[in-house]
Protein backbone atom coordinates (compact mmCIF):
# COMPACT_ATOMS: atom_id res chain seq x y z
CA UNK A 1 0.00 0.00 0.00
CA UNK A 2 1.47 3.01 -0.87
CA UNK A 3 1.20 6.14 1.43
CA UNK A 4 0.19 3.72 4.40
CA UNK A 5 3.21 3.43 6.45
CA UNK A 6 4.61 5.40 9.40
CA UNK A 7 0.42 6.44 9.94
CA UNK A 8 0.49 8.97 12.56
CA UNK A 9 -2.59 8.12 14.39
CA UNK A 10 -3.80 11.44 16.37
CA UNK A 11 -3.64 11.09 20.65
CA UNK A 12 -7.49 12.36 20.15
CA UNK A 13 -8.46 9.98 17.17
CA UNK A 14 -11.88 7.91 17.49
CA UNK A 15 -11.85 3.93 17.02
CA UNK A 16 -15.36 3.65 15.65
CA UNK A 17 -16.37 -0.03 15.88
CA UNK A 18 -19.27 -0.63 13.87
CA UNK A 19 -21.52 -3.22 14.33
CA UNK A 20 -19.67 -6.19 15.88
CA UNK A 21 -22.76 -8.29 16.46
CA UNK A 22 -24.13 -11.91 17.02
CA UNK A 23 -26.32 -11.84 14.68
CA UNK A 24 -23.23 -12.18 11.91
CA UNK A 25 -22.18 -15.30 13.22
CA UNK A 26 -25.26 -17.08 11.40
CA UNK A 27 -23.86 -18.36 8.30
CA UNK A 28 -27.31 -19.29 7.08
CA UNK A 29 -28.42 -16.26 6.89
CA UNK A 30 -25.38 -13.97 5.75
CA UNK A 31 -23.24 -16.99 3.65
CA UNK A 32 -19.92 -17.58 3.62
CA UNK A 33 -17.43 -14.63 5.06
CA UNK A 34 -13.39 -13.59 4.85
CA UNK A 35 -10.70 -12.76 7.17
CA UNK A 36 -11.09 -15.12 10.32
CA UNK A 37 -8.62 -12.66 12.12
CA UNK A 38 -10.99 -9.58 12.25
CA UNK A 39 -12.33 -10.29 15.78
CA UNK A 40 -8.45 -10.79 16.96
CA UNK A 41 -7.68 -7.23 15.12
CA UNK A 42 -10.77 -5.26 16.35
CA UNK A 43 -10.08 -6.26 20.00
CA UNK A 44 -6.35 -5.54 19.97
CA UNK A 45 -7.23 -1.84 18.49
CA UNK A 46 -9.98 -1.63 21.22
CA UNK A 47 -7.88 -2.28 23.94
CA UNK A 48 -4.75 -0.11 22.19
CA UNK A 49 -7.19 2.54 22.50
CA UNK A 50 -8.93 2.03 26.13
CA UNK A 51 -5.33 1.82 27.33
CA UNK A 52 -4.36 4.64 25.96
CA UNK A 53 -7.43 7.07 26.36
CA UNK A 54 -8.85 7.45 23.67
CA UNK A 55 -11.94 7.65 22.18
CA UNK A 56 -14.38 4.55 21.45
CA UNK A 57 -17.41 5.03 19.46
CA UNK A 58 -19.96 1.69 19.27
CA UNK A 59 -21.74 1.06 16.87
CA UNK A 60 -24.82 -1.13 16.97
CA UNK A 61 -27.28 -1.77 14.20
CA UNK A 62 -30.76 -2.22 15.09
CA UNK A 63 -32.44 -3.63 11.84
CA UNK A 64 -35.81 -2.72 10.92
CA UNK A 65 -35.91 -4.96 8.40
CA UNK A 66 -38.00 -8.16 9.12
CA UNK A 67 -36.25 -11.29 9.58
CA UNK A 68 -32.87 -9.85 10.21
CA UNK A 69 -30.52 -11.27 13.03
CA UNK A 70 -29.89 -7.41 13.84
CA UNK A 71 -33.11 -6.71 14.26
CA UNK A 72 -33.72 -5.01 18.17
CA UNK A 73 -35.03 -7.47 21.00
CA UNK A 74 -33.46 -9.80 18.66
CA UNK A 75 -30.58 -12.37 20.44
CA UNK A 76 -28.30 -11.52 17.30
CA UNK A 77 -28.66 -7.47 17.63
CA UNK A 78 -25.93 -7.91 21.09
CA UNK A 79 -22.64 -7.46 20.53
CA UNK A 80 -20.55 -9.90 20.18
CA UNK A 81 -18.35 -11.46 23.36
CA UNK A 82 -15.00 -9.55 21.80
CA UNK A 83 -16.92 -6.34 21.84
CA UNK A 84 -19.36 -6.27 25.03
CA UNK A 85 -16.72 -7.27 27.42
CA UNK A 86 -14.87 -4.14 26.09
CA UNK A 87 -17.08 -1.69 26.98
CA UNK A 88 -16.94 0.08 29.65
CA UNK A 89 -13.22 -0.77 30.12
CA UNK A 90 -11.12 2.53 29.36
CA UNK A 91 -10.57 5.63 30.45
CA UNK A 92 -10.82 7.71 27.72
CA UNK A 93 -14.62 9.17 26.48
CA UNK A 94 -16.77 6.53 24.86
CA UNK A 95 -20.40 6.65 23.32
CA UNK A 96 -22.92 3.76 21.90
CA UNK A 97 -24.29 4.92 18.76
CA UNK A 98 -27.86 2.98 17.53
CA UNK A 99 -28.73 3.14 13.81
CA UNK A 100 -31.04 1.33 11.43
CA UNK A 101 -29.20 2.65 8.51
CA UNK A 102 -25.65 1.83 7.11
CA UNK A 103 -23.97 5.14 8.00
CA UNK A 104 -22.72 5.55 11.70
CA UNK A 105 -22.97 9.54 10.72
CA UNK A 106 -27.24 8.58 10.48
CA UNK A 107 -27.76 7.50 14.16
CA UNK A 108 -28.61 8.80 17.76
CA UNK A 109 -26.85 10.42 19.16
CA UNK A 110 -25.53 12.35 16.24
CA UNK A 111 -21.81 11.08 15.83
CA UNK A 112 -20.74 14.26 13.94
CA UNK A 113 -21.81 16.17 16.37
CA UNK A 114 -20.38 14.52 19.21
CA UNK A 115 -16.85 14.48 17.59
CA UNK A 116 -16.72 18.09 16.73
CA UNK A 117 -17.90 19.26 20.10
CA UNK A 118 -14.54 17.44 21.08
CA UNK A 119 -12.89 18.70 18.78
CA UNK A 120 -11.61 15.35 16.71
CA UNK A 121 -10.73 15.37 13.59
CA UNK A 122 -9.62 11.80 12.91
CA UNK A 123 -11.32 8.38 12.88
CA UNK A 124 -9.76 4.80 12.69
CA UNK A 125 -12.83 2.29 11.09
CA UNK A 126 -13.46 -1.15 11.98
CA UNK A 127 -16.01 -3.51 12.29
CA UNK A 128 -18.77 -5.07 10.13
CA UNK A 129 -19.46 -5.16 6.94
CA UNK A 130 -16.52 -4.06 5.05
CA UNK A 131 -17.99 -2.80 2.07
CA UNK A 132 -21.46 -1.76 3.63
CA UNK A 133 -22.01 -0.35 7.09
CA UNK A 134 -17.94 0.37 6.49
CA UNK A 135 -17.66 1.86 3.60
CA UNK A 136 -20.68 4.02 4.00
CA UNK A 137 -19.32 5.69 7.21
CA UNK A 138 -15.92 6.10 5.54
CA UNK A 139 -17.45 7.96 2.42
CA UNK A 140 -19.34 10.02 4.91
CA UNK A 141 -16.35 10.73 7.12
CA UNK A 142 -14.28 11.71 4.35
CA UNK A 143 -17.43 14.38 2.90
CA UNK A 144 -17.24 15.83 6.12
CA UNK A 145 -13.47 16.84 6.20
CA UNK A 146 -12.50 14.30 8.87
CA UNK A 147 -9.04 12.27 8.21
CA UNK A 148 -10.46 8.62 7.95
CA UNK A 149 -8.06 5.64 8.50
CA UNK A 150 -10.33 2.26 7.59
CA UNK A 151 -8.15 -0.49 9.05
CA UNK A 152 -8.73 -3.56 6.38
CA UNK A 153 -7.81 -6.25 8.52
CA UNK A 154 -10.00 -5.77 11.08
CA UNK A 155 -13.37 -6.29 9.52
CA UNK A 156 -14.80 -8.48 7.52
CA UNK A 157 -18.22 -9.14 4.87
CA UNK A 158 -19.40 -11.45 2.97
CA UNK A 159 -20.00 -12.81 -0.36
CA UNK A 160 -22.62 -11.45 -2.50
CA UNK A 161 -24.64 -11.30 -5.44
CA UNK A 162 -25.93 -8.42 -7.45
CA UNK A 163 -27.39 -7.57 -11.02
CA UNK A 164 -27.50 -10.08 -13.83
CA UNK A 165 -26.18 -12.27 -11.45
CA UNK A 166 -23.36 -11.12 -10.68
CA UNK A 167 -21.10 -12.75 -7.99
CA UNK A 168 -18.21 -11.65 -6.07
CA UNK A 169 -16.50 -13.17 -2.97
CA UNK A 170 -15.83 -11.47 0.17
CA UNK A 171 -12.61 -11.16 -0.74
CA UNK A 172 -13.12 -9.63 -3.79
CA UNK A 173 -15.24 -7.01 -2.41
CA UNK A 174 -12.70 -6.16 0.12
CA UNK A 175 -10.62 -5.56 -2.22
CA UNK A 176 -13.03 -3.30 -4.61
CA UNK A 177 -14.13 -1.35 -1.66
CA UNK A 178 -10.37 -0.53 -0.31
CA UNK A 179 -9.49 0.29 -4.37
CA UNK A 180 -12.44 2.78 -4.13
CA UNK A 181 -12.27 4.24 -0.67
CA UNK A 182 -8.34 4.64 -0.96
CA UNK A 183 -8.08 5.71 -4.73
CA UNK A 184 -11.05 7.58 -4.58
CA UNK A 185 -9.44 9.47 -1.31
CA UNK A 186 -12.26 9.16 0.94
CA UNK A 187 -10.27 7.50 3.23
CA UNK A 188 -6.47 6.02 3.74
CA UNK A 189 -6.72 1.93 3.86
CA UNK A 190 -4.14 0.55 6.48
CA UNK A 191 -3.85 -2.36 8.32
CA UNK A 192 -4.06 -2.25 12.06
CA UNK A 193 -0.11 -3.12 12.36
CA UNK A 194 0.06 0.32 10.93
CA UNK A 195 -2.22 1.84 13.42
CA UNK A 196 -0.77 0.43 16.19
CA UNK A 197 2.62 1.30 15.18
CA UNK A 198 1.35 5.12 14.97
CA UNK A 199 -0.47 4.78 17.78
Amino acid sequence: MDNTRNITVEDDAALIVIDVQKGFDDEGFWGRRDNPEAEANIAALVDRWQKTGRPVVFVRHDSAKPGSPLAAGAAGNAFKDVVARRRGAGSGPELLVTKSVNSAFYGEPDLDAWLKGAGIGQLVIVGIQTNMCNETTARMGGNLGYDVLFAIDAMHTFDLTGPFGWERTAEELTRATAVSLHGGGFARVVTTEDVLKGA
